[in-house]
């Protein structure tokens, strides 16, 4: 294995908290759950969050570990350091179980709390969030507790995930611009697309070769998408174990990104049409009109529905209703409204989705001091999905480590 430097696995240990939308949208945060637990023993885990999205609870965290915990006989005979399962279900906390109205923070949960209880501790390393899901929680707890800013270092899987946590994104992007961030919207493809995938190093003949039969993980991780390997959060783990994680800008298994001066928005306080530009993932926010009846702000009022996908749109204040919404690949769009008040009903409208620009890259103090997102250029790419190289090259690599770590859940005379 080649030597990055830095990382878990060349000696450096970190604090990590992981907020997962388990079990709910992204059924992938099974396998990289399986995945975190059989490296666990080289990090010090301080929390495990279930977040929105979808049916996604606790009970799920707690499944993964009820199987980590047939295997932790065998795995702690490769090391002691693994957590006790008990120890782990005391940490498994369970966060938001809904989406942030507008405003980006609803009220304190108990998975809100427990960050702001982690980040606060007495310890000169800063705490890694690792969000598999939405941003709610950590949106919470800054806005709770905004004193923790300064102790956490954020590795945000956001793409799909980023447009259906919208409002809890804008809150942060503008109360906590100087928050350490990493947004990856498209790096964390690397893991699945591109790279070497000849023999036994493809995405269903790893799972077969080197996972199934590997324990009471290996069975759990083998029944799950068909078998095929996705774990589409799993960089974010990758990320600390090889490479050097106070630099981004660095190579490394987690991929490497680039540092953003501001992150792209479009507000429209109108119908938008075929000509109106917005980037990937960039983030539209419509304005509609309409009477002001002296409800409360943040009342979910109308519903933006896009491709089948419907999203909540507020009462912002004196009579302005706002929506936003992330496209996640380039082309045409079109939307409509729907509501009870008829001047926000039936709003219909369409844009062009772009390519992301460079104009917002790069490093401005004042504004963004401590955010990166995904390396744009061509060499960086597979296919459409921007900064995904920077991953798969090192899929050789992270996999054979992984076959090993697989290994440790067999029996010792297998």
């Amino acid at each position: 294995m080649q030597n990055l430097l830095g990382g878990a696995l060349n000696g450096y240990r970190y604090r990590v908290l992981i907020s997962t939308d388990i079990g709910g949208s992204d059924p992938d945060d099974f396998q990289s759950m399986v995945h975190y637990l059989v490296y666990s023993d080289l990090f010090d885990t301080e929390g495990l969050i279930s977040s929105p999205w979808g049916d996604g609870r606790t009970e799920q965290i707690l499944e993964v570990i009820a199987h980590y915990e047939q295997d932790y006989p065998t795995l702690i005979k490769h090391s002691d350091l693994y957590p006790h399962p008990d120890m782990l279900r005391t940490i498994t906390k369970q966060g938001a179980v809904g989406i942030a109205p507008f405003r980006g923070y609803s009220r304190a949960t108990e998975g809100s709390d427990w960050i702001i209880h982690c980040a606060r501790k007495r310890d000169s390393r800063p705490l890694y969030i690792l969000i598999w899901g939405l941003l709610e929680d950590l949106a919470q707890a800054l806005h709770d507790a905004p004193d923790i800013e300064d102790k956490l270092r954020v590795y945000y899987i956001g793409g799909p995930n980023k447009k259906w946590g919208l409002n809890a994104y804008e809150y942060i992007r503008m109360h906590f611009p100087k928050l350490w961030m990493i947004e990856n919207n498209s790096t964390y493809r690397g893991w699945f697309i591109g790279g070497n995938q000849d023999g036994d190093l493809g995405n269903q003949c790893f799972t077969k070769e080197h996972i199934k039969g590997h324990g009471a993980l290996g069975h759990y991780f083998s029944e799950l998408l068909g078998g095929v390997i996705k774990m589409g959060d799993t960089p974010s783990v990758a990320y600390l174990l090889n490479g050097i994680p106070e630099i981004p800008e660095n190579s490394g298994w987690g991929g490497c990104f680039t540092r953003v001066k501001f992150r792209p928005k479009f507000v429209f306080e109108r119908n938008t049409v075929i000509e109106d530009k917005i980037e990937v993932f960039g983030v539209l926010e419509l304005v509609f009109q309409g009477p002001d009846l002296g409800m409360p702000d943040d009342r979910p009022v109308f519903t933006l529905q896009v491709q089948n996908q419907h999203f909540d749109g507020f009462h912002c204040g004196d009579g302005q209703y706002k929506v936003r919404f992330m496209p996640k690949t380039t082309g045409t769009w079109s939307y409509a409204t729907t509501s009870a008040i008829e001047e926000l009903n039936n709003h219909t409208g369409s844009f062009t989705c772009v390519e992301e620009s460079e104009d917002h890259l790069g490093y401005d103090p004042q504004a963004f001091p401590n955010w990166w997102s995904d390396m744009i250029g061509p060499d960086e790419a597979v296919g459409p999905h921007k900064g995904a190289a920077s991953v798969s090259r090192w899929r050789e690599l992270f996999l054979r480590d992984f076959q090993q770590r697989m290994d440790r859940c067999l029996p010792k005379n297998s």
